[in-house]
């Protein structure tokens, strides 16, 4: 009797280590699997600019940013990147810096969902871009910033901290989105 006791204790003890490391192994990776969301802190984000230098988000800490994720191939960007545009034009002397990450693969090849490659220079030509270009075909922007699709766009304050996401198109020169900036580059 007493040699099964002992046997069920080392189980249940065997048991409560084995369930203590997974959740210490969760809580140490939690922010791998948290939302990015508006209060958070903006993951780094390393691109390709369209010189072919690389590029790091954290070089513009201190600047208002709106970091917009798309590709060439999504309707939807192609429909908010006048208003971007617009955006740039009436706020970039005021200090707010536009980055549009492409997560186009390069012409020529396709990426993991087999969409061909576009060409962001020629994107930009056609649609009148001034603002900053990034390339990043890895998709990690994507796992950084948990996006669920393209366009995807983070408004991130002086600070580092989102203060705005928008899933999907919107218009970025809207008197609301004009008037939270120009709060946020007053800041």
């Amino acid at each position: 009797m007493a040699e099964q006791n002992r046997k069920q204790w080392i189980f249940v003890g065997a048991v409560a280590l084995v369930l203590a490391a997974l959740l210490g192994a969760g809580w140490m990776a939690r922010g791998r699997f948290l939302p990015v969301e508006v209060g958070t802190d903006a993951p780094e984000v390393v691109a390709t600019g369209m010189d072919g230098q690389p590029v790091k988000l954290s070089g513009l800490r201190g600047q208002v940013v709106l970091l917009n994720v798309w590709a060439t191939w999504c309707p939807p960007c192609r429909e908010e990147m006048p208003s971007m545009e617009r955006l740039h034009r009436e706020l970039a002397d005021e200090g707010l810096k536009i980055v549009a990450v492409s997560i186009d693969a390069k012409p020529g090849e396709a990426d993991r969902d087999g969409r061909p490659g576009g060409d962001v220079d020629a994107f930009a030509t056609e649609m009148g871009l001034t603002f900053t270009l990034w390339q990043q075909p890895s998709g990690e922007i994507q796992r950084a910033y948990r996006t669920t699709g393209v366009p995807e766009t983070f408004l991130i304050g002086k600070d580092g901290v989102i203060r705005k996401k928008v899933i999907g198109a919107t218009e970025w020169d809207s008197e609301a989105n004009v008037e939270l900036i120009r709060r946020l580059l007053k800041e």
